[in-house]
């Protein structure tokens, strides 16, 4: 809606993960490299955890479309899967036909696929988003998988994104076996003051913003930063009724006044939602 009055190609701000507005702060670089080191020496599990809306789903797409062609991935967005399904949809991600009758025949199958991409000089990553929704028995299916191995090398490299809870799932004792495999772990952490400076422009200019057609005070600035503390997400979904709001009130420049108005209406909307959910709680229990 307020696109052509700014000048904007599209709208900067969605919550879509878009690989084109990706920012890569320093934590960003640096979860990528820890990717691309993990999967090219074999290094077998590798965990990227952050809190939520701190670009992990990004960094992953972002990731897949920089790997190279002798790479093959699977990649699990919906980790709510029994430990048999989560084998079965492995095979359809890595496109491994055959009748597949129990978990041996998908051990089977999966261990004979990586040993021919193996020979072929391929590389094989299986990739788990949300991965602090697995269930303890699928994690250990998963932890099985790794035994697939040759004796000089991991067969499948395995990467898990997760947030924080992950890290203290891994910490039962149940865990032990799985925790000391993971030879890679990242956590991102929010941007500071400055990076969020640089992600909130970055994303104009790649949304096609004229240069200084959108100008944030300093003050608006620190009312963003204060309602976000960093957290990509959360700039997001600030800046876009940021930029309705000033669109409304035909102003280029993003004042104070307009940031704290943007914030202000986002918890009146969370205060709202609240209030809905407790009204149908109480009239839930009251049946």
């Amino acid at each position: 809606m307020y696109e052509e009055f700014f000048g904007l190609r599209e709208e900067p701000f969605k919550l879509t993960p878009d690989p084109r507005y990706l920012f890569l702060s320093k934590r960003h670089l640096e979860a990528i490299s820890c990717l691309h080191y993990g999967i090219e020496r074999r290094k077998g599990f590798i965990q990227i955890t952050g809190e939520v809306g701190s670009g992990k789903t990004t960094i992953c797409r972002s990731f897949l479309s920089q790997l190279k062609s002798d790479v093959k991935y699977a990649l699990i967005f919906n980790p709510c899967l029994s430990d048999v399904l989560i084998l079965k949809t492995i095979l359809e991600d890595f496109g491994i036909q055959g009748k597949h009758r129990n978990k041996k025949d998908y051990f089977d199958a999966i261990n004979k696929f990586l040993l021919e991409k193996n020979s072929m000089g391929q590389n094989v990553v299986l990739i788990i988003d949300e991965a602090q929704d697995l269930d303890p028995k699928v994690l250990e299916q998963i932890r099985l998988l790794s035994n697939l191995e040759t004796e000089t090398e991991k067969l499948l490299q395995i990467v898990f994104f997760g947030q924080p809870e992950f890290r203290d799932i891994l910490k039962r004792p149940s865990m032990v076996q799985l925790k000391q495999r993971i030879t890679i772990r990242y956590h991102l952490t929010p941007l500071n003051f400055d990076e969020m400076t640089e992600y909130i422009y970055h994303r104009l200019m790649v949304a096609g913003a004229p240069d200084q057609s959108i100008v944030f005070t300093p003050k608006a600035l620190s009312v963003i930063y204060e309602y976000s503390n960093g957290t990509p997400r959360l700039i997001n979904s600030l800046c876009d009724k940021i930029l309705m709001a000033a669109y409304v009130s035909e102003l280029r420049q993003i004042t104070y006044q307009i940031a704290e108005e943007a914030v202000h209406e986002i918890e009146g909307i969370i205060s709202e939602e609240k209030n809905i959910d407790t009204l149908l709680n109480a009239s839930t229990y009251g049946r």
